[in-house]
């Protein structure tokens, strides 16, 4: 039946231009979901040019490492007291969610695997700025200003970690696009230490 298969022209001739379309594609095609400015972080048509371990290294670990202050961002909206806490909080989740779908969509493309949503940062606390279970523990169980203080605290934390490991990708990383979206995080992250240092000073002791 094999060899039948491979005899027959018309089938031969359908892969010649199929496989010749899926080119075409690939070379006029330029990812739009890809943005942040740079080259689109290599497709299935050219795996190994495009990224090293590095950048894979760095869309998996950021992935689970944002969607931590995703999940904290999205406490602060219930519980927190303090509206610039609140609006901050919104601001980070805008921000961080695209860039999980853009690291995730980079991952599926460079045929690596996507990391499961994980919650309290079980067995990831050796990325840097990553909050235990027993921190994310204690925080959910918090309320009032000292909600306020400890989520401050804990997001200058989480912030410090995810800029660390974005130098890291601009340092090491192949991939333009990774390296551009490294360097937005740590840019952005940055200006929001500062806010988070400010709001920190308003807030009453104790």
């Amino acid at each position: 039946m094999r060899h039948h298969l491979w005899k027959t022209p018309a089938l031969t001739a359908l892969i010649v231009v199929g496989s010749l379309t899926l080119a075409a594609c690939s070379d006029d095609d330029a990812m739009p979901g890809m943005n942040h400015g740079a080259p689109s972080a290599g497709t299935s048509t050219t795996p190994a040019a495009g990224f090293n371990d590095a950048d894979v290294t760095f869309a998996t670990q950021m992935i689970p490492h944002h969607q931590q202050a995703v999940q904290m961002s999205e406490m602060a909206g219930y519980t927190a007291t303090t509206p610039e806490v609140k609006k901050l909080a919104t601001a980070i989740k805008a921000a961080q969610d695209p860039e999980i779908k853009t690291l995730s969509g980079w991952l599926t493309s460079w045929g690596k695997p996507v990391p499961t949503p994980s919650h309290g940062g079980h067995d990831m606390t050796d990325m840097p700025g990553m909050m235990t279970e027993e921190e994310m523990s204690d925080l959910g169980n918090t309320d009032g200003a000292l909600f306020d203080r400890m989520w401050i605290e804990m997001m200058i934390k989480h912030h410090k970690g995810a800029i660390t490991m974005a130098k890291t990708e601009q340092a090491s990383g192949k991939d333009a696009a990774a390296i551009a979206l490294a360097k937005k995080i740590e840019t952005d992250q940055t200006r929001e230490i500062a806010t988070l240092q400010r709001l920190l000073g308003r807030l009453p002791i104790g």
